[in-house]
Order: structure tokens, then sequence, then C-alpha cells
């Protein structure tokens, strides 16, 4: 029989969201996406990648969500000359103890934070592969077990070009979820400078007034409950339909993998709780499928020269693919 989420139990992950969402928002104005697919793959245990323009707090809101969540918070500042060993770890030779003792990089965490990813050369970008879909790291041919939670963010500038290694197709999908941060709207750029002109943006005044809404081990029992929301028949084959159609567009040259799908149910079951319901809807799985698709589809060289980007054609797929 299956095992469904309680009442009280979507009640204390909905309540965690909305207060943990207050406390952010008193200090960062806009990305409520960027915070909601964080969340959500923080409980469904998923990678997600960030494109966006500099200067939108991405790593502002990502050391306040974790500390929040009662997470551990590591960040990777991507360089040209960045070695395996920085990110990983490495063994140093202990002369008072004549042997090697294990120094673990900033892989060893709970939230990853990896700032412009694409300015890795590939060797060291390959680095971050294994944890990411193993939840582990080989150092010296000893492989050690990272701790759950444990998601990588990363991010990447899609606007420059000079000194930038583009991820390979494999890389990406290893991310469960993508985000694309923008400007804000022009209020919103307004309330910044009526902030800062108050003396309401000191970040050090707002991290020593924020206390965790969370525990860690609280994390991993909404993770293990998310797991129980239900999902109807119908509509984990409307999640099927959406991403065969990937695989069969036309202006695709490569379709979302298996691991989009189970993006997409996960994500829509995190979603759903987090929305103060056990059970998952269309709109969520509408509401995630760029998210889990955009970064994943390959286009056609026809389709790229013609101007058409993933976005219109999970658009066009979520607009004539019938919902349950």
């Amino acid at each position: 029989m299956e095992t469904r989420i309680s009442r009280h139990e979507i009640d204390e992950i909905s309540g965690a969201y909305r207060k943990i969402r207050r406390e952010i928002a008193r200090l960062i104005v806009g990305n409520e996406d960027l915070l909601e697919i964080i969340f959500i793959g923080l409980l469904s245990e998923g990678n997600i990648l960030v494109e966006g323009v500099p200067g939108t707090a991405k790593t502002t809101l990502v050391k306040a969500a974790a500390h929040l969540t009662g997470c551990d918070f590591r960040r990777v500042q991507c360089a040209v000359d960045t070695q395996p060993a920085d990110i990983i770890g490495v063994s140093i030779w202990d002369a008072a103890k004549h042997e090697f003792v294990l120094r673990k990089g900033p892989l060893f965490t709970n939230i990853l934070l990896v700032d412009e990813i694409n300015r890795l050369p590939p060797k060291s970008q390959s680095a971050f592969i294994e944890s990411m879909g193993e939840r582990q790291a080989t150092i010296d041919g000893m492989t050690i077990p990272i701790e759950r939670p444990y998601i990588a963010i990363a991010t990447q500038n899609p606007f420059e070009r000079e000194g930038t290694f583009p991820l390979i197709e494999a890389q990406k999908d290893r991310f469960m979820f993508s985000n694309r941060s923008r400007f804000l709207e022009p209020e919103s750029e307004l309330e910044i400078i009526r902030r800062e002109h108050s003396g309401n943006l000191d970040w050090n005044a707002y991290f020593a007034s924020l206390s965790p809404a969370l525990s860690g081990a609280d994390l991993l029992r909404f993770i293990s409950l998310c797991r129980t929301v239900h999902i109807e028949d119908d509509v984990l084959s409307y999640i099927r339909d959406l991403v065969i159609a990937t695989r069969q567009h036309t202006d695709v040259q490569l379709g979302v993998s298996a691991r989009a799908s189970i993006a997409l149910v996960r994500g829509s079951k995190a979603l759903a709780a987090i929305s103060d319901r056990s059970y998952v809807i269309p709109d969520d799985v509408k509401k995630l499928a760029p998210a889990a698709f955009e970064h994943r589809i390959l286009l056609s060289r026809e389709a790229e020269i013609s101007g058409i980007s993933p976005g219109q054609v999970v658009a066009e797929l979520l607009g004539s693919i019938g919902v349950p």
C-alpha cells in the first residue's frame, strides 16, 4: 500500500518554505523563482545550473538559504588555473605523524556554490561530475562519501565567451534543473536603491539576525517525506509524453534523457509540498518543465541558425501536448 504524506507534514514543509522566503525577502529584492528552484533542488536532492548576468544577488541568496536550512555552505570561485585538487582536496605529508593526511576540499559540504563554472578547463570541470551523480569523491584512489544533503549550484554567464569552456551535454545533464537569472524590473531596482539609501542592505547585520528555520535532520526528513507525495498515473503519463516529444521534435537534434523524467517526478513532488498540497497536479509539471528541459535540449543547426531557442521548443510542447 502506498504511504502518503500527512496533512501535518505538508504544513511543516510549506510553513518552513514560507518562513525562509520571508526572511530572505528582508534583504534580497526579487529572485523568488531562483529561491523556489533552490528549495525544490534541496528537497529533491538535485543540482542546479544558474545562467545569467553577474550582480543579481545569486551568491547572497544561496548563502542565506544555506544558513536558513541548517546547511553547511562552501563556494568555489572558478578560474582557468583552478586544479581538481583545489576542489576535491589532496593528501598532504604530515612530518609529525609520518603519514599522509587527507585535506578535504570545498566539495565536501551540503550546498556547494560553483561560481562561473564555465571558466574552468574541462579537466577541472570533471572534478564535480562524480559528486553530482554519486555523492562521493575520489582522492588518490580513495573514495570518500559526501554527507547528505548535498547539492551543487553552478553559475555561468552565457554572454561571455573569452576565456570560457562551455559545458558539454553530458555535464549539463547532471544538473536536475536550470534557472536563468535576469536584471530586475524598474520598480524592484528602485527598491534596491531605496534600501541602500536607508542602510538596509548591510549583509553582516542581516546575517547576524538570521536564525535557521530548519536543521539538517529536518531537511533530510522533508526530503524523505516529499518522496511520498502522490502522483496520479495520468500525470505520470503526461511527464512521459513531454519527454518523448522533445526527442521527436523536428528542431531538436538531441532530446532530454531519462534524468529529465526523474527531475520532473521528484521536482513536481517537492513543488506540490511547498505549495501546501499532498498531490501533484499537471500545473506543477508545466511549471517545472522549462527548468528540467531547457539546458538538456540540443537544437539542430538549422534551428539555431533560424534563431529558435530551447525555451521556445519547450513552450511549444507545453502548448501542444494534451493536459490530463
